[in-house]
């Protein structure tokens, strides 16, 4: 019996067993990673869409297209194995798809061929010849004499025996063969073992610690934290790495990621007195060994440079450049001062909170950085989110909502706006408040493909709540707690846009709510 192969590139991939080889090197991929990978192999230098690939490896089941996105870049990991010099296998055509660019070579794999061993032949027993005779009448003389009579039964008794130790031999044989099948069934299913989880190298955990002996680390903390929130945000949706943002989590389990980030508020007495430090230490978890420690005093004047400067830094030591979209979305930044982007950084951690003081607080706080930095089309996007927000819990009255839809058109005009996640985000919640599941849909789905946030889940969740989809709000909540672990998340799930029962439709976090025992 023959099964399909192919090599693609360096890699050899045998669907049978769910593996792609190479050089010694086998990986176990998912049944729908080798799936993909096979149809992209039968569809040579063709360019392949999002609906062509859901209708042939998702039957049409319903998928969005970031299930798509996700996939291809789960792929696209396991065909680089860890190296990022790697050549790129899937290629994405913008607007149209994607192509596969590594040379696929169709072969077969011949499954072996057991034979049971030949049991050896019964030695064949010569029969006695007698010969006939017929007289008319049977007289003494013509019967057999004892001396023949003893002959025969000694031939008889040699007969016996030889049968005896051919069935023997047979017996013996057969159970030896049964022994060795067993034995090899036994060999094939090793102890599942009890130990942890291997560390994910691909994993990073950011982390927050405040510094309780300094003077100065509480105004500076929803800095620190939004540094994390970028990161996080930065490397899931520009890089090979899957981060989780727990700044907000109180961590007590050990951590499967193969790093963490650290960011604490130092104290050195030694150099000033009260002088606080802004530590940011990554570490190896798979030998412990120190790949980033710095130390950043921060000022009113050093945050842009700072952050900057860290993003750079984790670039480096990740050996992760920044792709032209990303320095594009950085470029906003650079254009602020450093006192607003102070002040967004503490908006953004009151947006994080999600209740309706602390949105308020962020309108107004936001309201003052859009006019000392008129250029800063994050805080822009951010006041037109909260606002939308707010009117999603407590309606504007005419003035107000005036004042929102006029909002919405200055910052429609602005170049490039609506190439961003913020953009979508806000499309997304004012469709949801006017009950256009569709339009909410299809503007969320936008958003995802610009960003991988937890926001973007929370989101995506919401919308699948009002198509009736509670399983799929399930999974996209569960995406958003992953993101960024933390009571914060758990308020937006349960009151973001409108109220979601955990119990009912995602009662695993029920975990990880306070009361829960």
């Amino acid at each position: 019996m023959q099964q399909p192969v192919v090599r693609v590139g360096d890699w050899l991939v045998t669907p049978s067993v769910n593996q792609i080889s190479r050089q010694g090197r086998q990986l176990t991929l998912e049944p729908r990673l080798i799936d993909l990978l096979m149809y992209f192999a039968r569809h040579p230098d063709e360019v392949l869409s999002r609906d062509e690939l859901i209708d042939n490896i998702w039957m049409r089941n319903i998928v969005t297209s970031h299930v798509v996105t996700q996939s291809i870049s789960e792929l696209r990991k396991s065909l680089k194995d860890g190296n990022e010099q790697s050549p790129e296998y899937i290629a994405t055509v913008p607007k149209r798809g994607y192509k596969l660019t590594a040379t696929a070579v169709w072969c077969t794999e011949e499954e072996p061929d057991i034979t049971p061993p030949s049991l050896a032949t019964p030695p064949a027993v010569l029969p006695i010849r007698v010969t006939e005779t017929q007289p008319q009448t049977m007289t003494s003389s013509a019967l057999p004499s004892p001396s023949f009579r003893l002959a025969r039964d000694k031939v008889d008794r040699r007969k016996r025996i030889a049968t005896f130790w051919t069935w023997l031999l047979f017996l013996s044989s057969l159970g030896a063969l049964i022994a060795l099948v067993l034995m090899s069934l036994v060999n094939s299913h090793p102890p599942v073992t009890s130990t942890r989880l291997l560390l994910n190298p691909r994993d990073i955990d950011v982390r927050f610690e405040p510094g309780n002996s300094c003077n100065s680390w509480t105004s500076q903390q929803s800095y620190a934290i939004g540094l994390g929130n970028l990161i996080t945000t930065s490397l899931n949706t520009f890089s090979t790495f899957m981060v989780h943002d727990k700044t907000n989590y109180n961590v007590t389990e050990p951590s499967s990621s193969g790093k963490t980030l650290t960011i604490k508020f130092v104290n050195q007495r030694h150099y000033r007195a009260q002088q606080c430090f802004m530590s940011v230490l990554l570490v190896d978890n798979a030998d412990s060994s120190i790949m980033l420690d710095k130390r950043y005093f921060i000022t009113d004047n050093t945050l842009l440079s700072v952050q900057e400067d860290l993003l750079h830094s984790l670039s480096s030591v990740l050996t992760q450049p920044w792709p032209p979209r990303m320095q594009a979305l950085l470029e906003q930044f650079r254009h602020s001062k450093s006192m607003p982007l102070a002040q967004y950084y503490q908006a953004n951690q009151l947006i994080v909170e999600g209740d309706v003081a602390s949105l308020n607080k962020a309108s107004e706080i936001l309201e003052m950085v859009t006019k000392d930095a008129p250029d800063f089309t994050f805080a822009l996007s951010g006041k037109i989110l909260v606002d939308v927000l707010r009117h999603s819990q407590q309606q504007f009255d005419k003035t107000q909502l005036q004042g929102l839809n006029n909002e919405l058109d200055k910052i429609a005009q602005r170049p490039g706006v609506q190439d961003t996640a913020p953009w979508y985000q806000i499309q997304t919640i004012d469709a949801l408040t006017k009950g256009d599941i569709d339009d909410a849909y299809t503007d969320i789905n936008k958003s995802i493909d610009l960003e991988m946030s937890w926001l973007n889940y929370v989101l995506l969740g919401k919308v699948y709540e009002m198509k009736g989809e509670n399983r799929l709000a399930a999974d996209a909540y569960i995406t958003a707690f992953n993101l960024r672990p933390g009571d914060n998340t758990l308020y937006w799930i349960e009151n973001g846009v409108f109220h979601t029962s955990i119990k009912k439709i995602v009662p695993y976090l029920q975990t990880f709510l306070k009361n829960e025992q």
